[in-house]
């Protein structure tokens, strides 16, 4: 097996006095699609922080392609090229159309041409069913399209890693199966993924590994039909109970 994309070794983040990871051993390979689930406040958001170094830790070791990034002489923003992050609030700039949105970071932070950048956009856009928008402005789209510009966005980069932090949580339910065939999709062309999610079946069909946190620490992890169908802990299976009507 190749060596991993990202490796988090003894991970710790606190608050103040509030700790809210603790422990934290997690190994990403390229084309794996990890799910983060939980209960609210597990530390799943504040997991994928880290990863992008949004939050800086205080104890322990993140790699990136064998780089350490926790060291704090690595330059966040050139570990930020690299990564994709797509958040709950989607955080399109209210003042940029569609496709402006997603051609600037490519233009301004990756130095790509901006013909380059629009061509690549208005790819996406199309594939993604927003070809109709891309001169619109985010407040003209409806919460699945802007979360799906958002989505495209972060594409636009073309990232090694994409980060998912809950994207179908603020959306209607019958916008959520729009942006998951999306996700979905990509995962089938390979794209490396860690989301937070509390989409059971989603996970389920989708991950090549499921973690359950609780209280800030990874408490199991394993292959979906190990963790959604046979957790070995009874706090797992507390939560599965809730979230998934039926689990024994």
């Amino acid at each position: 097996m190749s060596a991993p994309l990202v490796e988090v070794t003894d991970l710790r983040k606190s608050y103040g006095d509030r700790v809210v990871l603790a422990d934290i051993d997690l190994t990403v390979h390229r084309h794996d699609v990890v799910c983060l689930i939980g209960s609210s406040g597990s530390g799943k958001s504040t997991l994928l922080r880290c990863l992008n170094l949004l939050e800086q830790i205080d104890d322990g070791v993140i790699r990136f392609d064998g780089e350490e990034i926790s060291d704090p002489r690595v330059d966040p923003r050139a570990v930020r090229r690299r990564i994709g992050m797509v958040f709950q609030a989607y955080n399109l700039f209210p003042h940029l159309t569609v496709l402006d949105n997603c051609v600037l970071a490519p233009v301004r932070v990756h130095g790509v041409a901006r013909a380059e950048a629009v061509e690549r956009a208005r790819e996406l856009l199309d594939r993604f069913g927003l070809s109709e928008h891309v001169d619109k402005h985010p407040d003209r789209l409806s919460g699945g399209q802007q979360q799906r510009a958002a989505l495209v966005r972060a594409l636009c980069t073309q990232p090694e890693l994409l980060l998912l932090d809950e994207i179908t949580a603020a959306l209607d339910p019958e916008l959520v199966g729009d942006v998951l065939t999306i996700v979905r999709d990509l995962a089938e062309a390979g794209t490396t993924m860690v989301l937070a999610t509390h989409e059971m079946s989603f996970a389920r069909d989708v991950a090549t590994t499921v973690c359950f946190l609780d209280g800030g620490r990874i408490l199991e992890h394993g292959p979906p039909a190990s963790i959604l169908v046979a957790p070995e802990q009874e706090r797992t299976r507390q939560f599965l109970r809730r979230v998934l009507p039926g689990t024994g």
